[in-house]
């Protein structure tokens, strides 16, 4: 990468219900939620500024091609415009169609600087959009913040230029990036629509389609470890077998600290929601009827043009019906601090 390349990092309308802290801010935190300290959270009205970033790549003439990256970019750009008033010279496009401008094709450098510009000057009641549709994957934890051993990326363009791994962009970085420097009652609503895309950003919250925060789940993980267990035993491999088992307790003890740990180090006073088109472990499908586009990119548009008035839960709960029909997928919501979920989404 040469030095002209270098990205620099960054220092750190209609009223929505609310309720206030003793503090008298307005909150977006669900008044039920025990446990759970008074950072001061406030919820944006997203009547400010609107910005967008929208990156579709479609990986063209490679072994890894996909075909509904860059219409995925051009749904959500018209479904934003309508619904949302944002403006098409507030948006930033990067797809890999647009071979005449070097600075709109999404590779990793136009990715991170791109990312810097939709939070620029971030202030109370902005409200900005980012939406990814392209490959995502799992690379090796080196930090310890995530309970499965894993870190989700995104790839670039031209992620191969780089060397092993270094050529994704992986989730603690964009946490750092996107979610880090957002002042207090800024909105940041991201779109995930890539496989292993369930953590992207890194926010610690994450919700069940009851409404409920969701503690990661240990059982299922312990379920498989014992599951690879059983599988060593029925081979002949008892000392593998004997491995799984006696190594599960200390496991869960130590992702159930994982967790608590990333809720005090990745919370945030901004207003930060990010739908992801699967589970951490999952992969996303395209939808083939048409034009090519990402399952989760369609249903996100599909569910909200047919009925906008839809509550964060009902949201969540109509994208999970929509992908059921014919996806294994299973979208998971996500936030940077509890939220009420019984609230109008509003972007």
């Amino acid at each position: 990468m040469s030095d002209s390349e270098q990205y620099i990092p960054m220092a750190p309308g209609t009223p929505v219900p609310t309720f206030r802290s003793d503090s008298g801010l307005q909150l977006h935190v669900h008044p039920l939620v025990k446990d759970q300290p008074d950072p001061e959270y406030v919820l944006s009205n997203c009547q400010g500024r609107k910005r967008a970033l929208l990156i579709g790549i479609n990986y063209f003439d490679t072994q890894h091609e996909l075909k509904g990256c860059v219409n995925d970019v051009h749904n959500i750009k018209e479904f934003l415009t309508d619904l949302y008033g944002f403006q098409e010279e507030d948006m930033r496009i990067l797809t890999d169609d647009q071979t005449d401008d070097p600075h709109k094709m999404p590779t990793r450098v136009n990715i991170l600087t791109s990312m810097q510009w939709l939070i620029e000057d971030a202030q109370e009641n902005d409200s900005f959009f980012l939406h990814f549709s392209g490959h995502g994957g799992r690379v090796k934890d080196t930090s310890g913040d995530e309970y499965d051993g894993f870190d989700e990326t995104i790839y670039p363009l031209d992620f191969e230029r780089y060397e092993g791994n270094s050529g994704q962009i992986i989730d603690d970085d964009m946490h750092d990036l996107l979610v880090r420097p957002l002042p207090a009652g800024c909105r940041l609503t991201a779109i995930f629509d890539s496989c292993h895309s369930g953590t992207a950003l890194d926010l610690p919250y994450v919700y069940s389609t009851q409404g409920e925060i969701k503690d990661h789940n240990l059982f299922k993980f312990a379920g498989r470890r014992i599951l690879h267990a059983g599988l060593a035993y029925a081979t002949g491999d008892k000392e593998n077998a004997k491995m799984f088992i006696s190594e599960l307790p200390g496991q869960i003890k130590e992702a159930s600290s994982v967790t608590q740990e990333n809720r005090r180090t990745n919370s945030s006073r901004a207003d930060v929601i990010m739908f992801s088109g699967c589970k951490d472990y999952q992969s996303s499908a395209d939808v083939q009827e048409g034009d090519p586009t990402g399952a989760m990119s369609f249903a996100f548009i599909k569910t909200l043009r047919e009925n906008p008035d839809q509550s964060y839960q009902e949201l969540l709960v109509s994208l999970r019906e929509i992908l059921g029909e014919k996806y294994s997928q299973r979208p998971q919501m996500s936030s940077s601090h509890p939220i009420d979920v019984s609230l109008r989404f509003i972007c």
